[in-house]
């Protein structure tokens, strides 16, 4: 029993229970060697009883030890006594990203961000290190009362993953990634897919796939697709919805490649949150994958102040009684902490003085040609935007009133004004008005937009072309004369007589993204609820082939409908099976081109499915377990292996 006063290994002195998890109760106590408050994290009697769990639980907590980083929770310690296993770690003061979410509700952009950058950075410096997190979530994100935010359990998650622990010792299946639900091969980018989660709640309020249960959650995350941020939040940027749905794809090769390049897009976010920057990645064969487009930022100062004065949190939040950690002595100053690319893992202090002078003459050289081509391409640039053959930037205009216009003199206003009428959207309902005439619009009139965001209008009638009677007719409220508009007049009138009241015209929405075509689904009031996947020659990946009702057919509002998304052209795939080299000993794995890391027991192979490439490349470190019971690297006798994989069938 750990009670007020109770020393742990002759060092830690309780304080008080801070609070209590699925696999561990945490306490604050004193470090009597160091003079400093910790956090104790002491795992729970069911799971120190397994020695198979206690083992990986100790290597992994071990190996998170050597992350320093201002972002996570620093572990200092690892140990046992008596039965009874522990970690040592920073403590900090504050609250978590959950509570702080549940307590203000919907975040705004900035802030968002901000906490998204700060939680990226540290894991990317876990993936730096060959880490995992394995379960990121709002509960596992702490936010000091200094406005630090740091990741917690590092390592941990990994250690009980590994070991099959129940989802409610896990934690939260919300923010579990498809291949983590589908118990399939997990690498960084299930951390950018729980991150993209994270950043979904806490812009919206709210988790985008709930259930009753945790196996009716994991099948969603397989299988549903959510609702875009921008359904809960609809002032949220189009950039950083675009991040969301990116980091969220159900497809890890549809996601950033790296947390890295997500962090990079996060703070092109926060300079320019209207532009639309954030590109998706083709998977057709044999074509050029389509890349973030790159552009150069504010300088890294005035990121730094853009961030910090984002990262404002209100006093109100904070909760005295709220568990884990803080250590005022390590905290970093705001203006120069997280955005600095090059603070981190400099290698150069390596290099002899010959070589670091031969690099540096290298590096002036290129400059000076850079520069030389930099003037010329600012003089062309100058000379061609003012002869009009070039257009930089995105302009920014404010917004026109075209509520009351016709839909053609609409479109003519806002392509005058700068918009590309392809961003243009139209959506028609059945109200009883003027047909074609304008009734809402997206954005509202005075307000600052990009001519290059999307504009969404609605208008009264039927679109034209799908409704009986209408190509007789100009919208224009009768200006046609005569006994053929008198039919046709009452042919429409006689064809709405015959529909039920509340019916709505079902709109074509082959060839939109799934994001767009649910939304103007869900704005005509019918409802998605199924969702297939098929390849296609035809349309790109995440495009609608096909629609279970036909469009323009008539049906009651709350309808339901289901849509085939295409999953793009179908790619070569190939599946490997390597054995473990080591006759006599277990071995750690690194898969370079993969960024997997795991580990294989003696005469077993590791086999992997549905790699798109054809060869990879893999180092094995041979492992012994010591007297201790800790399981101890050999990497003097590592081998590395490059091994050609066997092409799937279809």
């Amino acid at each position: 029993m750990i009670t007020q006063g109770v020393f742990i290994a002759d060092r830690y002195e309780v304080i008080d229970k801070v609070g209590s998890g699925g696999m561990s109760d945490v306490y604050r106590a004193k470090d009597h060697i160091l003079g400093r408050e910790v956090a104790i994290k002491i795992l729970k009697q069911e799971f120190s009883e397994d020695a198979t769990f206690v083992a990986k639980f100790r290597t992994e907590a071990q190996s998170a030890a050597g992350l320093e980083h201002p972002n996570i929770v620093n572990i200092y310690d690892v140990g046992s006594e008596n039965g009874m296993y522990f970690i040592v770690m920073e403590y900090v003061e504050g609250i978590t990203l959950k509570t702080y979410i549940e307590k203000k509700g919907q975040l705004n952009f900035k802030e968002a961000i901000s906490i998204a950058i700060q939680v990226g950075r540290g894991i990317e410096a876990a993936h730096q290190k060959g880490i995992i997190h394995r379960d990121i979530k709002p509960q596992n994100i702490i936010i000091s009362t200094e406005g630090k935010v740091k990741v917690t359990d590092f390592g941990i998650a990994r250690a009980a993953s590994s070991n099959t622990i129940h989802a409610d010792v896990m934690g939260s299946v919300h923010y579990s990634s498809p291949e983590q639900a589908r118990n399939g091969f997990v690498d960084g980018k299930s951390d950018i897919y729980s991150l993209g989660i994270v950043m979904y709640e806490m812009v919206t309020g709210r988790v985008p796939f709930d259930g009753d249960n945790t196996v009716a959650i994991a099948i969603q995350h397989l299988q549903e697709d959510m609702v875009v941020p921008s359904a809960y939040a609809p002032d949220l940027p189009i950039s950083l919805e675009k991040i969301i749905l990116k980091a969220t794809m159900k497809s890890p090769d549809r996601r950033y490649d790296t947390i890295s390049d997500m962090l990079m897009d996060l703070k092109k976010a926060l300079v320019s949150p209207d532009d639309d920057f954030v590109s998706f990645v083709e998977n057709d064969l044999g074509k050029t994958q389509v890349m973030n487009k790159v552009s150069i930022p504010d300088d890294e100062e005035s990121l730094a102040r853009r961030a910090a004065e984002a990262l404002t949190f209100e006093d109100e939040y904070y909760d005295e009684e709220e568990e884990y950690y803080d250590d005022e002595d390590e905290y970093y100053d705001d203006e120069d902490e997280y955005y600095d690319d090059d603070d981190y893992y400099d290698d150069e202090d390596e290099e002899d003085e010959e070589e670091r002078k031969s690099k540096t003459d290298r590096i002036l050289t290129i400059s000076g040609i850079i520069a030389a081509i930099a003037i010329v391409v600012v003089f062309v640039g100058i000379f061609g935007n003012f002869l009009g053959l070039f257009s930089f930037g995105s302009k920014k205009v404010n917004m026109i009133n075209v509520v009351g216009t016709q839909d053609s003199d609409a479109i003519q206003q806002l392509v005058k004004l700068g918009f590309n009428e392809k961003n243009i959207t139209i959506l028609y309902e059945e109200d009883g008005g003027e047909q074609g005439k304008i009734t809402t619009q997206n954005p509202e009139e005075g307000k600052e937009v990009s001519v290059k965001e999307s504009i969404r209008l609605t208008a009264s009638g039927s679109k034209p072309g799908e409704a009986a009677g209408a190509s007789n007719g100009s919208g224009n409220g009768g200006s046609n004369s005569g006994s053929n508009n008198g039919n046709a007049n009452n042919n429409q009138q006689s064809n709405q007589d015959e529909e039920k009241e509340g019916d709505v015209s079902v709109p074509n929405v082959v060839g939109l993204s799934q994001a767009d075509a649910t939304k103007m689904l869900d704005d005509k009031g019918i409802i998605v609820t199924e969702t297939t996947e098929e390849f296609s020659d035809e349309f790109k990946e995440g495009k609608v082939i096909s629609q279970s009702i036909d469009a323009g057919e008539n049906v009651e509002k709350n309808a339901k409908i289901s849509l085939v998304i295409s999953k793009g052209k179908k790619e070569v795939t190939y599946s490997y099976v390597v054995s473990n080299p080591f006759k006599d000993k277990a071995c750690n794995y690194n898969v370079a081109e993969l960024n997997k890391q795991d580990s294989v027991g003696v005469g077993q192979a590791i086999q992997m499915k549905g790699v798109t490439r054809s060869e990879l490349t893999i180092t094995f470190t041979p492992v012994i377990t010591t007297t201790d019971g800790n399981l101890l690297p050999l990497a003097d006798q590592a081998q590395v292996i490059k091994v050609q994989g066997t092409p799937e069938e279809e």
